[in-house]
């Protein structure tokens, strides 16, 4: 499995001045939690979902979870566990018979309600365990996610590796008299269980839930003061250089076009310059499909150090993809960073002649970076996002 896998090679070479590199779920843990990319959650109550992955029929999906949780109503458990556990077997059928390479299947996570059904689940889905990467933990807690996460080991040492990805969503979370307490108490434990820990997801959702909000097409979660203010709280434990771990960006929940009442985020000026008067009709293609939003979340993620996101149709895919590959010059500031650590120097101008690289405060930026570069790629130094975002969506 590799990003943007569906390109010919001559345009991968025309784009890329480093391509993007391979994974799957036996890759290092450190490298393979920048790997979830956009992360397309779907209904376990669906009847093709092998038929969905084997056709490739969302292009440039590289990672999912099958939803067992909201996604699915009270009355539909059993039916919803019963059809997971069937499809999970006709997708391991698919891989031992040739019909699915490994190296084709996507990262698959299974999202369950409570410790009893993820046990559940289990048992009953024998084999087909093998074709998953891991669990999704809703409503993640210190004081119960202990034994979800025993759980998490154990299946380890019977089918190689399986990750846990804990969703914080909990009121103890979003609420500012319990949230450093619990927070600090989520990272403690997960520091017990890290080699089984891929990354640790936000339910913006949930959180604003509890407050009877919900944001529109013209806002992003960063808007929401209640909302910045706890992902400000996650970002600052769970991102600290002397213990890291990746935290994926929010659901963007809209997909369909929406009369707007604000000033659409994406600026004229980018697209005029680069592309002309193309470049405009383009802009307002993708203001007419609510992209710009979306668009504009993800670079307020990346810009708070988060990795990846969760989404909820196939068109955001591929934006979510694009926005994370890496610059040519962010990967050369970087590099130049890393390879200047000797002492010699404390900081050392850019190549690019538009900043100063300090060394001793970069060197973490520096190096999550070119974890990045290995899966995402590096794109040529006349190239930027919105060439490849504007080729792979929409051409």
């Amino acid at each position: 499995m590799r990003f943007f896998s569906d390109f010919y090679d001559k345009e991968m070479s025309d784009l890329f001045f480093k391509e993007p590199g391979s994974f799957n779920k036996f890759t290092d843990r450190e490298i393979l939690s920048y790997a979830l990319g956009a992360t397309l959650y779907m209904p376990a109550t669906r009847g093709d979902i092998h038929q969905s992955i084997i056709s490739k029929k969302h292009d440039g999906l590289t990672s999912l979870v099958l939803d067992l949780e909201d996604a699915v109503g009270d009355n539909e458990v059993l039916f919803a566990e019963n059809n997971l556990v069937e499809e999970m077997a006709h997708l391991i059928t698919a891989v031992k018979n040739g019909y699915l390479p490994f190296e084709d299947l996507p990262l698959i996570f299974i999202r369950v309600r409570d410790l009893g059904q993820f046990k559940r689940i289990r048992e009953q889905l024998g084999e087909g365990i093998q074709v998953l990467a891991g669990v999704v933990l809703p409503k993640f807690e210190s004081v119960s996610g202990r034994l979800l996460l025993e759980e998490v080991r154990s299946i380890n040492t019977d089918f190689g590796p399986f990750f846990a990805m804990p969703i914080l969503e909990t009121p103890k979370v979003m609420q500012k008299e319990s949230r450093m307490e619990e927070l600090i108490g989520i990272k403690n434990l997960l520091d017990e269980y890290r080699e089984f820990v891929l990354n640790v997801r936000i339910g913006a959702t949930d959180f604003s839930g509890l407050y009877g909000i919900r944001r529109s097409t013209d806002m992003t979660v960063y808007d929401i003061a209640v909302l910045r203010d706890c992902i400000a709280d996650i970002i600052n434990v769970f991102l600290r250089a002397d213990s890291p771990y990746v935290v994926s960006g929010p659901v963007w929940e809209y997909f369909s076009p929406k009369e707007r009442m604000l000033k659409p985020q994406l600026r004229q000026t980018p697209f005029r310059e680069r592309y002309g008067e193309e470049g405009i009709k383009w802009r307002a293609e993708l203001i007419d499909r609510n992209m710009d939003g979306l668009l504009k979340e993800v670079m307020m993620d990346i810009a708070n150090g988060i990795t990846g996101k969760t989404v909820i149709h196939p068109s955001h895919i591929k934006a979510v993809q694009a926005m994370n590959v890496v610059s040519y010059e962010e990967f050369m500031d970087a590099k130049n960073i890393l390879e200047s650590e000797s002492g010699e120097f404390g900081a050392v101008k850019s190549q690019f002649a538009n900043k100063m690289n300090e060394i001793k405060p970069h060197t973490y930026w520096a190096a999550k970076i070119l974890l990045k570069s290995q899966l995402y790629g590096v794109l040529h130094e006349e190239y930027t996002n919105l060439d490849l975002l504007r080729k792979k969506v929409y051409v």
